[in-house]
């Protein structure tokens, strides 16, 4: 028994130690922690219990029989908590065959995925790993395409969060693609289908890791990632965080907290927010934050479509969706990548039960050649879409701007809003009274004093939230300090909401 014992502490250091002191030294001074550093900070103290660390690879082809296996075969996977809530967790070792992926590693990764689907948790994914490994071949291959039958069979049902904490290539980025959130490292993680050296081949494009597939590209460019973050330790923390606003599944109630702040409380400085001139911008973040619990917003992509805002808060210590037009970019319009992000998250949040809130401001779709070639009739359709779909109570606020079809796509009475509330600066119409005089009154084009009294009228008469309100297409006129009241006392009032849509297998989102 002594024997055996001492046999199984060798192979857990040996398994500790993953490709040795001179790799993990080598991981240090690139700035990035290992894989079970990773984990130890991730997770609560204590709480981490390792499955398969003694797994090995059971490759024999070029020498991989002769060479030295290392149990564990270059991942970490187990389960622990946060903030006392299980999650399961994988977290790569580069220092082990530079993290690439082996058939039994594959499997390893599986196993937690599965087991996280049966109890309803979350699987975070810490990814640092140089694809396939090439002595395995297609049992390589067929380990990722395992991975990714079980991300889309977890899609909607369990989260999946993702952290790129190195290397992520190849068909290595398609698993991370089709997970809910990914956070990405700067200057110490990559993504991309194919490298700079096959690019340079290909398309004789000179181009850097760090500008075809690093953070601030995906997180600014290509809108692959949500956030992106200084150090390996910031990322984790984050992640932390970000998991306290979401259930561990779609059946689980929402992770509710204590609260102090009032839900009756007034802020009369919101007043003043929307400027008197409806051609001059204002930031929609201080409504946001001025609203929301405490100020604690955490918002996802800010770097990337601007000119819409989504992320998490709390209304009465539960957690709610937002999304925002946001006046200062591009005037708030709604356009291909605007419609892109908001779509997905709001259909991440009815997925997992989190109320949505609206937040609306927008002239209409971003015109132009560049957008109409991109597809902006079928991408501006997935947030219309998202919304239509949704059946988690949904409140709407319009503050200024609510123009033609965009008013409609954002979470409109007729898309099965709600509650849908205006402040008195709300305009409500086709389009801005310049526009509309000048095509309705064509003929009296070469007459400016008489242009500017019927704009005048148009005003008067439709750039008000007044016609909408006599249709019941808004519930209620409200007073800007007053909105967190009003918002609050709606969420509530949904908390028991019961809707549902017509069965189907699914639906067929403009893609």
């Amino acid at each position: 028994m002594q024997e055996i014992i001492q046999q199984l502490n060798e192979k857990r250091d040996k398994a500790h130690l993953g490709g040795g002191q001179k790799r993990i030294d080598a991981q240090h001074k690139k700035g990035k922690l290992t894989a079970r550093e990773r984990i130890e900070l991730f997770l609560d103290d204590g709480s981490f219990e390792e499955w398969d660390t003694l797994k090995e690879h059971r490759c024999v082809e070029f020498g991989m029989d002769q060479g030295e296996k290392i149990p564990g075969d270059g991942v970490v996977t187990g389960y622990g908590t946060v903030n006392g809530r299980l999650v399961f967790v994988f977290s790569q070792d580069f220092t082990v065959f530079g993290g690439a992926l082996s058939e039994a590693y594959a499997e390893k990764i599986c196993k937690i995925m599965d087991h996280a689907l049966k109890v309803g948790a979350p699987v975070i994914g810490l990814n640092d790993s140089g694809g396939a490994r090439i002595q395995e071949g297609v049992a390589s291959l067929g380990g990722y395409a395992e991975i990714f039958q079980r991300n889309v069979l977890a899609s909607g049902v369990i989260p999946q969060i993702s952290l790129i904490m190195g290397p992520c290539a190849g068909g290595a980025v398609y698993s991370p693609a089709m997970t809910d959130f990914i956070f990405m490292v700067k200057d110490s993680s990559y993504m991309f289908v194919t490298g700079p050296d096959v690019v340079k081949t290909v398309t004789h494009e000179e181009v850097t890791s760090e500008e075809l597939g690093g953070a601030i590209t995906h997180s600014s460019r290509s809108g692959v990632a949500d956030l992106a973050f200084e150090n390996d330790v910031e990322a984790l923390m984050m992640v932390r965080r970000l998991v306290g606003f979401i259930p561990s599944s779609n059946t689980e109630p929402l992770p509710t907290l204590p609260v102090v702040d009032p839900a009756d409380r007034l802020d009369y400085s919101l007043d003043t927010l929307v400027p008197d001139n409806t051609n001059v911008p204002y930031d929609m973040k201080e409504l946001i934050v001025k609203m929301v619990d405490d100020g604690d917003f955490f918002e996802l992509q800010p770097d990337y479509a601007r000119n819409i805002i989504t992320g998490f808060a709390r209304m009465e210590g539960s957690p709610v969706g937002i999304v925002a037009n946001q006046p200062l970019v591009l005037a708030g319009c709604l356009d291909i990548k605007s419609a892109i992000k908001a779509g997905r998250f709001v259909r991440f949040c009815d997925a997992f039960n989190i109320p949505v809130v609206t937040l609306v401001d927008v002239p209409g779709f971003l015109p132009g050649t560049a957008q109409e070639y991109g597809g902006i009739i079928k991408h501006g359709a997935k947030l219309l879409y998202a919304y239509a779909e949704c059946t988690v109570p949904k409140v709407t606020i319009i503050t200024r701007k609510a123009y033609g079809g965009a008013y409609d796509v954002m979470s409109s009475k007729h898309l099965r809003g709600d509650v849908n509330f205006a402040w008195p600066s709300a305009e409500i119409a086709v389009m801005g009274a310049k526009g509309a005089v000048e095509i309705i009154f064509r003929n009296e084009k070469d007459d400016p004093e008489k242009l500017a009294a019927r704009e005048a009228e148009y005003k008067a008469r439709f750039a008000t939230p007044f016609v909408a309100g006599s249709r019941g297409f808004i519930d209620d006129v409200i007073m800007p300090h007053e909105t967190r009241k009003r918002v609050c006392r709606s969420l509530a009032m949904l908390k028991n909401k019961k809707l549902e849509n017509p069965w189907r297998k699914h639906g067929n989102i403009p893609l």
